[in-house]
């Protein structure tokens, strides 16, 4: 029989097994670095949506997303922030309910949209069976959603029955206006990928995958950006190591400058990976590989200061942490961007092009070839799959040469 909440009085031993979940997610809350004033906000929402419940007589186990909705939306033209914050304590709260009691997520009992279930599958599909890593994820699913979101609001539903080639084409035509042709690539794949699977899930009787138009990329058609060596110092150089935030974002640098770590690969640093011993580390790249690149000695004297004075006490495994609760990994590549770019600012410095993190991955591999490194050597360093990845940096050279070569004998010269 299902445990009930539905009793008012304080001495029934739901209202005791109410205050031990709301103490136990409050216990929760403090070791992921929460102050104690955000946790007093918070028991205030988890109190009043505990007392909500017991009025509408649901009980524990049956508890889900579809709850707290109702709950935030209980009284009409409420304002939005306070919606959004209400949901921010009882989202954790109610995963809390459901690790306590041992119970999986229950399904969602409010229908939910059409467009919502396409999404949770579809991202299943990509982690399930097609192995993409997390950072992919989460790449390819806010432009599906945005696909998504465009059916309903052209039809009312995410019907996919009304889907054909017209409607995907005038979709992507609109969004790459004015974007760069590494976006349009992005959102064509992405597409591709998300009808491809809709065919396999046998919700179009076609594949619809070949009506996404092919973006065209030159190969290799344009040299990537980079800073001078002087100029990757000068950032280093700047960042200000009196605070806890300084000493962790110059770690993170010397990681992408000295070792040419992707951002992704920044962040899925966990403290298992660090080999004290052997001076090395373990980098989980693309595709689930697994290198061991050298420890270098500014970058371990670098981690070791922020582990021992800025990391704290944390259930997180991951070697970089958010500076603010909750105290866990950083959310995703997009935050070493953020890093990068608010160092470079203080630098005074600015990127010639797009890219941020991978700024300082193009200017080691540059920094290489010109000091005579082979086309292989720059290969295994950046662990590219293929050398075809590393012969952009080839270019390098052609536009150094440029700048000293002699002109033609003929028109134009003596």
């Amino acid at each position: 029989m299902k445990t009930a909440i539905a009793f008012l009085s304080s001495n029934s031993p739901n209202m005791v097994l109410s205050n031990s979940l709301e103490n136990s997610f409050l216990a929760y809350l403090r070791t992921r670095g929460y102050a104690e004033r955000t946790l007093r906000k918070k028991k205030s929402v988890v109190s009043s949506f505990l007392r909500w419940t017991m009025e509408k007589h649901f009980t524990v186990d049956e508890l889900n997303e579809s709850h707290l909705s109702a709950f935030v939306n209980r009284v009409p033209q409420r304002k939005e922030t306070r919606i959004k914050f209400e949901m921010s304590a009882l989202k954790p709260f109610l995963k809390h309910i459901w690790t306590e009691r041992g119970t999986p997520n229950p399904p969602i009992l409010i229908k939910t949209s059409n467009a919502d279930n396409i999404n949770r599958l579809y991202i299943d599909y990509l982690r399930k069976e097609r192995g993409l890593a997390e950072n992919s994820i989460l790449v390819y699913s806010p432009l599906i959603n945005d696909f998504i979101t465009e059916l309903v609001k052209q039809n009312g539903s995410a019907s996919i029955n009304s889907l054909d080639a017209k409607i995907i084409q005038n979709f992507l035509l609109d969004r790459i206006r004015n974007r760069s042709s590494e976006y349009a690539r992005l959102l064509a794949t992405a597409l591709r990928s998300f009808l491809r699977f809709l065919y396999l899930y046998q919700k179009t009787t076609i594949d619809l995958s070949s009506s996404v138009p092919t973006v065209r990329r030159w190969d290799k058609a344009q040299v990537h950006g980079f800073f001078s060596p002087e100029e990757v110092e000068h950032v280093l150089s700047t960042i200000d190591l009196s605070t806890p935030r300084g000493r962790r974002d110059q770690t993170i640098l010397l990681f992408l400058a000295r070792l040419g770590l992707r951002a992704g690969e920044v962040v899925s640093l966990e403290l298992d990976d660090i080999l004290w011993r052997s001076g090395e580390i373990i980098v989980r790249g693309k595709g689930h590989v697994q290198d061991r690149l050298p420890l270098l000695s500014d970058i371990g004297k670098s981690l070791a200061l922020y582990l021992h004075q800025d990391r704290g006490t944390t259930l997180s495994r991951r070697v970089f942490l958010r500076m603010l609760a909750p105290r866990i990994g950083l959310a995703g590549p997009g935050a070493v961007g953020h890093i990068v770019r608010y160092a470079v600012d203080q630098a005074g410095l600015r990127f010639p092009s797009r890219g941020a993190a991978h700024f300082f991955r193009h200017s080691l591999a540059t920094r290489m070839i010109r000091h005579g490194a082979s086309i292989t050597e720059i290969s295994e360093i950046l662990r590219h799959r293929s050398q075809s990845s590393t012969l952009i940096y080839a270019k390098v050279d052609f536009e150094t040469l440029r700048g000293v070569a002699r002109p033609w004998p003929g028109k134009g010269g003596k």
